[in-house]
C-alpha cells in the first residue's frame, strides 16, 4: 500500500512539473501612454531570467525611457541612473537564436564593439524597436549595401596584413602621384583575395517578410541580443517614440515605467496574443 501511495505521489509530482513547464511569464510594462505586454524567449535563458528577476524585484520601477529616436527605437531601464551607482555587470550575448529586430522586438543595450568585441549585454538597459516599414526594393538595396560594407571591411583587414604591405605602400605612393589607374589595379588585386573568402549574406524570408510588413531595424540583426517581443501595445511604442527630445536623444520630460510579472499557460498566451512557441509546434 505504501509503495502504491509513493508511486501515486511521484506521478502527481511529474504531472505538476509538466503543467508548470507549460506555463510562461508575461511581463506588463506600464507607461504614461498605456501598457505593453511582453513575452520573453525561452531560447535566450540568461536574458530572460535576468529581466524577470529585475521586473519582479521592482528594480525597473521608476526607471525612465531615457533615449528615444523616432523611426528607430525607445531605450530604458537604466537602474544605475536611478540608484546613482554604476555597475560593470554584463550578460553574455545570446545571438545565435535567429530572433530579429522587427517592430516590438525587445533587445539588450550594450557597449560598442571597440570595447566590447564579444557583444556582451548591459545587465539592465533594454530597448524596444519601432523601426520603419521597407519596400521590397529598399530591402534589396539594403542587402546589397550590407554586403558591400562587409566586403569593404574585409578589404581593409586584408590590405593591412604584413604580406600585403607592399600593395599598401604602392597604393599610397600612386595616390599621391595622381596615378589612379595604378591604384585601381592594386584594389582589383586585393579584391580578388576578398572575393575568394567572402560569402555574401542574404536576408532570410522571415526577415524580408517582417521588414516589409510590420517593419523594424535590420542592420541590428546578429549584433545585439533580442530576447523578447511586445505582443500587445505596439501603439504605445509609437507614442513614446514621438515625444519631444533634446540633447543625446533624451526626452525633455521624464516618462517613467513600472513592471508587473504574471504566469499564464502557454496555450492561453497563444490564444490571446497569437505567439506560437517553437517547442509547441
Amino acid at each position: 500500500m505504501k509503495k502504491h501511495i509513493a508511486l501515486l505521489a511521484l506521478s502527481l509530482s511529474i504531472l505538476v512539473s509538466c503543467a508548470s513547464d507549460r506555463k510562461d511569464y508575461l511581463v506588463t510594462i506600464h507607461t504614461t501612454f498605456g501598457d505593453m505586454k511582453v513575452l520573453l524567449y525561452d531560447e535566450t535563458p540568461l536574458h530572460k531570467q535576468n529581466f524577470i528577476d529585475l521586473a519582479e524585484s521592482g528594480d525597473y520601477d521608476s526607471t525612465t525611457f531615457h533615449r528615444v529616436i523616432e523611426g528607430f527605437m525607445v531605450q530604458g531601464g537604466d537602474i544605475d541612473a536611478k540608484t546613482g551607482e554604476r555597475s560593470n555587470k554584463t550578460i553574455p550575448a545570446e545571438l545565435s537564436q535567429g530572433y530579429i529586430h522587427e517592430k516590438g522586438a525587445l533587445a539588450a543595450a550594450r557597449q560598442g564593439d571597440n570595447i566590447n568585441p564579444k557583444k556582451a549585454s548591459s545587465w539592465c538597459q533594454f530597448y524596444i524597436i519601432q523601426g520603419k516599414v521597407y519596400s521590397p526594393e529598399e530591402i534589396d538595396a539594403y542587402q546589397e549595401q550590407m554586403n558591400m560594407g562587409k566586403k569593404n571591411e574585409l578589404f581593409g583587414e586584408i590590405i593591412q596584413k604584413p604580406e600585403n604591405q607592399e600593395y599598401l605602400d604602392n597604393a599610397r605612393t600612386f595616390q599621391k602621384e595622381g596615378k589612379q589607374a595604378a591604384v585601381d589595379s592594386i584594389i582589383a588585386i586585393v579584391m580578388q583575395q576578398v572575393d575568394e573568402i567572402y560569402k555574401p549574406t542574404a536576408l532570410t524570408d522571415e526577415q524580408k517578410e517582417a521588414y516589409t510588413t510590420i517593419g523594424g531595424t535590420p542592420h541590428l540583426d546578429n549584433e545585439y541580443t533580442v530576447f523578447g517581443k511586445v505582443v500587445e501595445g505596439l501603439d504605445v511604442i509609437d507614442q513614446i517614440a514621438a515625444v519631444q527630445t533634446g540633447r543625446g536623444d533624451k526626452p525633455t520630460e521624464d516618462y517613467f515605467m513600472t513592471m508587473e510579472v504574471e504566469m499564464l499557460s502557454k496555450k492561453k498566451i497563444t490564444k490571446l496574443y497569437g505567439y506560437e512557441y517553437p517547442s509547441e509546434k
